[in-house]
């Protein structure tokens, strides 16, 4: 296993979480402190110049409220001594005006000459003059040649009654020396930042080294594990988490060295049973090439254990269209194989189970033969014959419903309609009760023992109308019927519920393979003495090689498409049994794309024998 880097290790990942952690308690902290130290400067800053500007106008105040002129040179001079007796190094512009906004002092010496007099134009002064009362509290600009922060205000100098402002002082203080204290704070905490940063790294390296020792330590052990030995022990230096792995570890380390034992001991027992077993069995490597059979699997896929030594598993019982992979043998668990040839029908399951070896790794499969034959074909009759019952049921069961529903809106008031609406019904019942007898009569109509049939001479032409005016009670409003039926008497001799049944059968399915518009053609002709019926459909119709095989019992076209539509392949199988029971012939003519036409005859009854009787 190749060796991790210091610069992928564990290691260093937990020093860096330190550093990280520290850095981002020193950011806190620091904007919480730097930001809080400015504003405590900025406002003491403040609190000093104010205080002082305030003791100035006082001594301004005094001097105004003599009764004197302000035009009184006298007025200037108090003014300007009281400027020049000011000492307050951070403020660097400080005005004295009067009451129209003219300059009375000024602590500039080199602009004192030429300013006092003139009328000076400043918001702060204006607003200080007009409105005495008004909060004219100092703001912060930053001057434009020497980038300097500033505090900048005026006030004003009342009148004994504090009502007028007799005049205004107006200052500008550099608070430079504010931000230069400030700024050797945050050199200062730099540094200690800088100095934390380094005494955790040095710690991170120890914590670190105390938590990827053991784990390293553990790492060499499962290497020697993977070689087979189970030998050595990881060394324990404490019960705290890494402690307890290490304890788990060891643990491991012997439960391993068990279950290899084990593991030997039950492949060897394997090999045993398996070579006894009266079922077939195939085992394979890995790689999934067969490396043993037993003498039921030969029997089973016909050939000797020599013949396919060596070769693929999946090859072997032509499972390529259902596994890809023989890594995805033992995902599908078991598999019914058909390996039927024309002459003779077999079907084998197959059960997959992974052999592992004293590492649990997969070391190959062992596949186990069973012949399902007759129990598939038993399994799929009954699922047929249970579909079956449903679909014939279900056609009567409709047409009793329609006539229920008519009674229940309103129906069974008519003394005309309901009764015939429940005779129908009745009828119904009881053609469903001899629906189930007529299933039971297939079989034995298969076998020849019973015919089971009732007829009777019927005049079919109306017969047939009357099956098609009970379809078309439940006809959908998309699908047209058309009758082309002979207008001449035709007379069979039928049993008419059988041939219902028929009927049934070949319409229901002509409606259900229609298209959304399709039309349903039905026909009844006399044809060579004989009556010709066919039922016609707009439907998806069949390939031509199919078509005769449609009235086998259980044969479907599309077995997806029949099972989506409900068809289970009995009904025309029935159909075929009571026709020729009736020493008719049933057949059918399709084409794809263009629909399906179903005939079949019956014997007409002669003109001679009707006159007989």
């Amino acid at each position: 296993m190749k060796k991790v880097s210091f610069f992928q290790s564990v290691r260093l990942k937990l020093i860096v979480v330190y550093i990280l952690l520290l850095l981002l308690g020193i950011q806190v902290i620091g904007a919480y402190f730097v930001d809080k130290l400015e504003e405590q400067l900025k406002d003491n800053f403040t609190s000093s110049v104010e205080g002082t500007i305030r003791s100035l106008t006082y001594s301004l105040q005094n001097s105004f409220q003599l009764e004197r002129d302000e035009t009184d040179p006298s007025l200037k001079s108090d003014v300007q001594n009281l400027i020049q007796d000011f000492d307050e190094s951070d403020i660097q512009k400080l005005l004295v005006v009067d009451s129209n906004g003219r300059i009375i002092a000024e602590q500039n010496e080199e602009l004192r000459n030429s300013n006092v007099g003139k009328k000076v134009i400043n918001p702060r002064i204006t607003s200080a003059l007009q409105l005495p009362s008004s909060d004219t509290s100092p703001v912060m600009r930053q001057d434009g040649e020497t980038g300097n922060r500033l505090l900048v205000g005026a006030t004003s100098i009342l009148s004994s009654n504090e009502e007028q402002a007799l005049g205004a002082v107006f200052y500008q203080a550099d608070m430079s020396e504010v931000y230069e204290q400030l700024q050797t704070i945050n050199n200062i905490f730099a540094t200690g930042a800088v100095l934390a940063i380094t005494i955790t790294a040095l710690l991170g390296i120890l914590v670190a080294r105390t938590i990827t020792k053991p784990l390293s330590a553990m790492r060499r052990q499962a290497l020697v594990m993977s070689t087979g030995d189970f030998s050595q022990k990881v060394t324990v230096h404490g019960n705290d988490e890494i402690g307890q792995l290490g304890i788990a570890f060891n643990d491991l380390t012997d439960k391993l060295k068990l279950s290899q034992a084990t593991t030997e001991g039950e492949r060897r027992k394997l090999s045993s049973v398996l070579s006894n077993m009266s079922d077939g069995v195939i085992a394979t490597d890995r790689l999934g090439a067969v490396t043993l059979m037993n003498a039921p699997a030969s029997k089973l896929i016909g050939q000797s254990f020599e013949e396919v030594q060596g070769q693929s598993l999946i090859d072997i019982l032509d499972l390529t269209d259902q596994i890809g992979e023989v890594s995805e043998i033992d995902s599908i668990g078991s598999v019914i194989i058909d390996l039927s040839e024309e002459d003779q029908h077999l079907l084998l399951k197959a059960n997959f189970s992974v052999v592992q070896d004293e590492n649990e790794e997969m070391n190959g499969f062992i596949t186990v033969l069973s012949d399902v034959t007759e129990q598939e074909k038993v399994e799929q009759e009954r699922r047929e014959f249970v579909s079956n019952v449903s679909h014939e049921l279900r056609t009567p069961l409709t047409t009793m419903r329609s006539y229920i529903e008519a009674l229940t809106d309103g129906a069974w008031k008519d003394e005309e309609i309901a009764p015939r609406f429940l005779d129908v019904t009745q009828n119904e019942t009881d053609r469903m009760i001899r629906l189930v007898n007529d299933l039971l009569q297939l079989s034995k109509m298969e076998r020849k023992e019973d015919t089971g049939l009732f007829k009777e001479k019927v005049d079919f032409v109306p017969f047939f109308g009357h099956i098609i005016d009970r379809f078309e009670m439940n006809r959908d409003e998309n699908t047209a019927h058309q009758r082309e039926l002979s207008k001449q008497h035709l007379f069979v001799w039928i049993d008419k519920d059988k041939i219902t049944q028929v009927l049934d059968n070949v319409i229901s399915n002509a409606i259900k393979y229609s298209p959304e518009g399709g039309t349903i053609t039905f026909q009844a002709q006399p044809v060579n003495k004989h009556l010709q019926v066919s039922i016609s459909d707009q439907g998806l119709g069949m390939p031509s090689d199919t078509v005769d095989k449609i009235f086998d019992r259980f044969y479907r076209v599309d077995k997806a498409r029949s099972r989506e539509m409900g068809g289970t392949g009995l009904g025309l199988a029935i159909a075929r049994e009571i026709i020729e029971a009736h020493h008719g012939e049933i057949w059918a003519k399709s084409q794809e794309g263009k629909g399906t036409t179903v005939f079949f005859t019956l014997p007409l009854i002669s003109q001679k024998r009707r006159r007989k009787k």
